[in-house]
C-alpha cells in the first residue's frame, strides 16, 4: 500500500496539470460567463437564469474572440487579441501552480520560482493553442502540427 500512495499523488497532479493546460484557453470566456451569470443571479434571475445567462455570455466571449482572429487583417491586432485571451490563463496557471507549490515545499522563494515557471508554461501553452486554433481559411497564420 505504501507504493500506491505516491503513485496516486503523481497521477492526480498529472491529471490536474493536463486539465489546467487543456482548459487554459477558456479562462477568459469562463471568467466572463461567471461574472455575467453572477450578476444575473444577484439581479433576480435565479440560479437557472443566472446559469443560462452565464453560459451564453461565455459562448459569446469565445465566439467574438474566434471571429476577431478570423477577420482581423492586421497581425499586431491579432497578437493583441491573443494576448488578451492568454493573459487570464497565465494568471490561472500562476495561482494553480502556487497552490500546488505551497503544499509541496515550505520555502517561499521556491514557491515563487515554481509559480512563475508554471505561469509561463500555462501562458505559453494557451498562446500556442489560441494561435493554432485559427480557422482553416487563414493558412498563413496556422501553426504546423506534428
Amino acid at each position: 500500500m505504501i507504493i500506491f500512495g505516491p503513485l496516486l499523488v503523481i497521477t492526480g497532479i498529472g491529471f490536474f496539470c493536463w486539465l489546467l493546460f487543456t482548459l487554459a484557453v477558456f479562462a477568459l470566456p469562463f471568467y466572463a460567463g461567471l461574472t455575467v451569470g453572477s450578476w444575473a443571479f444577484h439581479t433576480g434571475a435565479g440560479w437557472l437564469g443566472g446559469a443560462i445567462v452565464g453560459v451564453i455570455a461565455a459562448g459569446v466571449t469565445f465566439g467574438v474572440g474566434q471571429l476577431a482572429l478570423a477577420f482581423v487583417p492586421w497581425t499586431w491586432l491579432r497578437l493583441a487579441i491573443v494576448i488578451v485571451y492568454a493573459a487570464p490563463a497565465t494568471v490561472a496557471g500562476y495561482y494553480a501552480t502556487h497552490g500546488i507549490a505551497q503544499m509541496a515545499m515550505p520555502s517561499a522563494t521556491w514557491q515563487m520560482i515554481f509559480s512563475l515557471v508554471g505561469a509561463a508554461a500555462v501562458g505559453i501553452t494557451a498562446f500556442i493553442r489560441i494561435t493554432g486554433a485559427t480557422p482553416p481559411g487563414r493558412e498563413e497564420t496556422r501553426l504546423a502540427r506534428a
